[in-house]
């Protein structure tokens, strides 16, 4: 075994992230004792690296999540953000001379083959697993597994990516849950339904991305509302405190997590946002 085998990527050691390896038993014990149920249907925001030495790296964070959720169903954004207008990008921008070439040569989003883009390992790896299914929206697509997979996944417009005719929606219609394994409300995607459905006067911006229509690549142009995520931990804080029995809080391996009842949620930020921007 070489060195990169026995510290990860990052040079860090095996115990040094964990004093005993983190497994799919031990994850799915402290998933049912933070409150997680066989029939939730549960939206999971997840961070490998801060569950500590995971035995089996992100399809054993998948394999803990699915041994409970034996009728229900489980749900991650998969958004590839890079399927877009290239005038948008800024981490990294591209030379303005290149924008043409990018746009026509961009291979089409397809929901089998499109990798995730900063959503993290846990959900690159959920997205190809057996019985998966991923929402057709080139940007910001959804995967889910189980019960409610088609509901949840079906309709997914273009000018309405994270909106009333979203997967987060169905989330919500389902009285979903959100799960945050290492992760905080910073990143917490469900906000951006109550963004959609609070009255702030954002505005729409024109999108592009490479689709496939009627067996066909094509380039497609839309406007989608212009959401900002900046406020978020304000807004989920002030839920918490306001909600503290939506909230459930504990550790699943070495990382602190929260299980939150998305619906109140939602709610609440819209209020917030109303008040606060």
């Amino acid at each position: 075994m070489s060195d990169s085998d026995e510290t990860g990527s990052d040079g860090v050691l095996p115990v040094e992230r964990s004093s005993e390896p983190i497994t799919v038993e031990s994850m799915a014990a402290a998933l049912r004792a933070l409150g997680v149920e066989s029939d939730d249907c549960l939206l999971v925001h997840a961070s490998l690296s801060s569950l500590g030495w995971v035995n089996g790296a992100a399809p054993a964070v998948v394999d803990a999540l699915q041994r409970i959720l034996t009728d229900g169903t489980l749900v991650m954004p998969t958004h590839s953000p890079d399927v877009s207008n290239p005038e948008w990008w800024e981490n990294p921008p591209v030379p303005e001379d290149w924008y043409a070439t990018v746009r026509e040569t961009m291979p089409a989003y397809r929901p089998a083959v499109t990798p995730t883009r900063g959503m993290g390992a846990v959900a690159e790896c959920f997205r190809s697993y057996p019985g998966v299914e991923r929402s057709a929206h080139p940007m910001h697509s959804f995967a889910a597994w189980g019960t409610d997979s088609a509901f949840v996944t079906e309709r997914h417009p273009l000018d309405d990516s994270l909106g009333d005719d979203s997967p987060l929606a169905r989330v919500y219609d389902r009285d979903g849950r959100v799960l945050f394994l290492g992760t905080t409300h910073a990143t917490n995607t469900s906000l951006h339904l109550a963004e959609y459905r609070a009255d702030l006067g954002l505005e729409r911006e024109s999108k592009g991305s490479a689709v496939v229509r009627d067996g066909e690549r094509e380039w497609v142009t839309f406007e989608d509302l212009a959401i900002d995520d900046e406020d978020f931990p304000e807004c989920g804080a002030a839920f918490e405190a306001a909600h503290p029995e939506a909230v459930s809080r504990g550790e699943v391996g070495v990382a602190e997590c929260a299980l939150l009842d998305q619906r109140p949620m939602v709610d609440v930020a819209v209020e917030w946002f109303e008040a606060n921007r």
